[in-house]
């Protein structure tokens, strides 16, 4: 067996893996990246840029057939080709993939290991990793980075070929006539609706209420109903029985109307979230604690797992599942394994989050189940009657601002609307610089944007932290508009 003795061992090189890699080279440390898997990482290969040009797609279908209250003729004529659709999305996606590929294929051919890693044991000053039997690694930091895997639970294998998850759906060489969907998390969200505009009839169930990950009630309630005007969605399914019936996927339900249906498929798409890919890796060999899912107990203003040389990264970590958090995760890991025992603690960016699903989902800062709703207020703006929304056609959702009752400091915001991708971003910053709700209607507003939505919030969030304090707000600069 080749044995290797190294100062940094990064375990899989998806985004969180390549930035530890890079940063414990940059530091100066003999660092190996081990990957069992393709290189080209999650978010190029299934993740977020394929999701992205399949929508880029269906969106571009369904605004040109949403012309015709404008007076445009003969938008209803066109259709998608799901073939030729999917074609382009592969084609586009594998562009995405290259690049990721060239970089990885820079790295020095010594410091690539191919190949399934796990932990043999750790002792002090060293781990030793076996590479499949036949190459042991020593090293004195370890960085993991291994990803998550799509989460099917139980039950759905009786679908068999017609069952698909996120990691198929690029895949297929035409659109199915008809879609089950399960789940109402992004993924479901964007894939579903991204099917329903491109002609396939889409039924949507999700578990327990939950939808896109809101936890405001009324936001979330906001965005079902938008979306069940595209397809049917019923976020909290009641499913009686799954089974194959003459070789058709075949589901009877409780209808959110109260009926009991029987409908039939030619895919089940089952997108209930990703769960971390770790079991591989014989944690039970490190010593360190583990939670009741498997996953290091770890700090994340460190990314260190208790006090060992021991570093976690990136959505294996089961904390914050997106690509720029997996950036920021893997150089702080990265860092801190090439230094340790320094170990340095940083301040974390705020958590922020987007679904690209229309409307747009954006939740920025604290949970709303997290805030103390007697020291907080809630400034609200709904995009139904907001002017720039409803020229451009897009007039659905809501928007709420949490605030602190006394101090007015911003503390977080969930929204769906009209390019909130862009509205979460201001919000983000905000909460980023630690903006009063105050500081921020002193910034300019241009008219007629989509942007005023945020201020009206704001607006009614200052209104009811000086009532909170039995004061009268003082004037502040406002400019006319719709």
């Amino acid at each position: 067996m080749k044995k290797e003795r190294v100062d940094v061992a990064v375990i899989g090189a998806g985004t969180a893996g390549m930035s530890a890699f890079r940063a414990a080279r940059a530091a100066g440390k003999r660092a190996v990246l081990i990957e069992a898997g393709e290189f080209g990482t999650t978010c190029a290969r299934v993740g977020c840029m394929p999701s992205k040009l399949l929508l880029a797609a269906a969106n571009g279908l369904h605004d040109a057939q949403a012309l015709a209250p404008r007076g445009i003729e003969g938008t209803h004529a066109l259709e998608a080709n799901g073939a030729q659709v999917l074609d382009y999305v592969r084609r586009e996606r594998d562009h995405f993939v290259k690049g990721i590929i060239e970089e990885t294929d820079s790295f020095p051919a010594d410091c690539v290991i191919r190949g399934r890693a796990r932990f043999e044991k750790s002792a002090a000053g060293h781990h030793v990793l076996s590479i499949d039997e036949t190459q042991r690694i020593e090293a004195t930091s370890v960085v993991i980075a291994t990803g998550a895997r799509p989460a099917v639970p139980d039950g759905f294998d009786v679908f068999g070929d017609c069952l698909l998850t996120s990691d198929d759906v690029f895949e297929l060489k035409t659109l199915p006539k008809r879609a089950a969907v399960f789940g109402g998390g992004p993924i479901a969200l964007e894939l579903g609706q991204a099917f329903a505009r491109l002609g396939v009839e889409v039924f949507m169930f999700g578990k327990g209420g939950r939808v896109a990950a809101l936890s405001d009630t009324l936001v979330r309630d906001a965005l079902t109903a938008t979306l069940r005007d595209e397809f049917y969605f019923d976020p909290d399914a009641r499913i009686e029985a799954m089974s194959m019936q003459d070789g058709v996927p075949t589901i009877r339900f409780k209808s959110f109307d109260g009926a009991t249906r029987t409908e039939q498929f030619d895919t089940v798409l089952v997108a209930t979230g990703r769960a971390p890919d770790l079991k591989p890796l014989r944690l039970e060999n490190t010593g360190i604690a583990l939670n009741d899912k498997g996953v290091p107990l770890f700090d994340e203003t460190s990314m260190q797992c208790g006090d060992s040389s021991i570093f976690i990264a990136g959505d294996c970590d089961g904390t914050r599942p997106w690509l720029s958090d997996a950036a920021d995760e893997g150089k702080l890991a990265g860092d801190n394994a090439a230094h340790f025992p320094d170990v340095q603690h940083v301040k974390r960016k705020v958590p922020f989050a987007i679904v690209f699903s229309e409307p747009q989902v954006a939740i920025v800062g604290a949970s709303y189940d997290d805030l103390d709703k007697q020291m907080t207020v809630t400034g609200s703006a709904s995009f139904e009657t907001q002017g720039r929304s409803r020229v451009m056609r897009q007039n659905h959702g809501l928007l709420h601002v949490y605030a602190d009752a006394k101090t007015g400091k911003l503390r977080g915001a969930q929204a769906c609307g009209p390019v909130v991708e862009h509205l979460g971003h201001l919000l983000a910053w905000a909460l980023q610089l630690e903006l009063t709700v105050e500081d921020m209607l002193k910034l300019p507003f241009y008219h007629p944007v989509v942007e005023e939505g945020v201020r009206t919030a704001l607006k009614d969030a200052n209104r009811k932290c000086y009532e909170e304090r039995a004061q009268t707000p003082p004037a502040l600069p406002t400019a006319a508009g719709c």
